[in-house]
């Protein structure tokens, strides 16, 4: 589950929670889809966490088999809120794109350019490690790359983890890739903060417990 982080600075309008509030919720499931929660609110799923958006106390909670406990973390609950109030009924295309090729392309510069270093820095001579921590988090193998994983943070939103391992003689490369639906359920800076947070997921995945 996404530990705070400093990029983690944002505050979720709570005009979103009303809006949510306000939707017809068998819609949202039908198009995001999540189901119901017993409790009422959503239950979706984010990467191999199970969590539960309670819309009347306007908070994310991950579930366990025996609990819940309560998520504080102000990206990830934008980032479920803007999907939840925009996705479509679109399905995923199952065609991969790069950044460029996403028609906000230029918001994906400066300070919003994907952070790939501290993969790099970590996994880019570390391919059993990438591996590893990829599948603790129940990416998918693909035979791309040296070492490549498709990830499911949200329902009908993929994204593709491309990895060249460096060596001597060339520094290693990653790619990170879309599926081409996916500015039809979020907005660009989602997508950017949807990218920080399976980024962070993979890190963390690879420090010692």
């Amino acid at each position: 589950m996404p530990r705070k982080s400093k990029s983690d600075l944002i505050k979720v309008p709570p005009t979103y929670w009303e809006d949510l509030k306000k939707m017809d919720m068998n819609r949202v499931c039908e198009c995001s889809l999540a189901i119901s929660h017993d409790s009422g609110g959503l239950r979706i799923l984010f990467l191999n966490n199970d969590v539960h958006v309670d819309v009347e106390n306007r908070c994310l909670w991950r579930i366990y088999p025996d609990r819940r406990e309560k998520i504080d973390h102000s990206l990830l609950e934008l980032v479920v809120l803007v999907y939840l109030l925009n996705v479509t009924h679109d399905l995923v295309s199952r065609e991969m794109i790069s950044v460029s090729d996403l028609k906000d392309a230029h918001f994906f510069q400066g300070p919003h350019t994907l952070k790939t270093g501290p993969i790099l820095k970590q996994y880019g001579r570390d391919l059993v490690g990438f591996k590893k921590a990829a599948e603790s988090l129940d990416g998918e193998f693909l035979d791309l790359a040296d070492a490549a994983y498709k990830f499911s943070p949200l329902p009908k939103i993929p994204l593709y983890y491309l990895l060249w391992e460096g060596d001597d003689e060339f520094d290693p490369h990653l790619s990170i890739l879309f599926d081409r639906s996916i500015e039809r359920h979020l907005s660009a800076d989602a997508i950017w903060g949807l990218v920080n947070l399976v980024s962070n997921e993979l890190l963390m995945a690879g420090q010692p417990r």
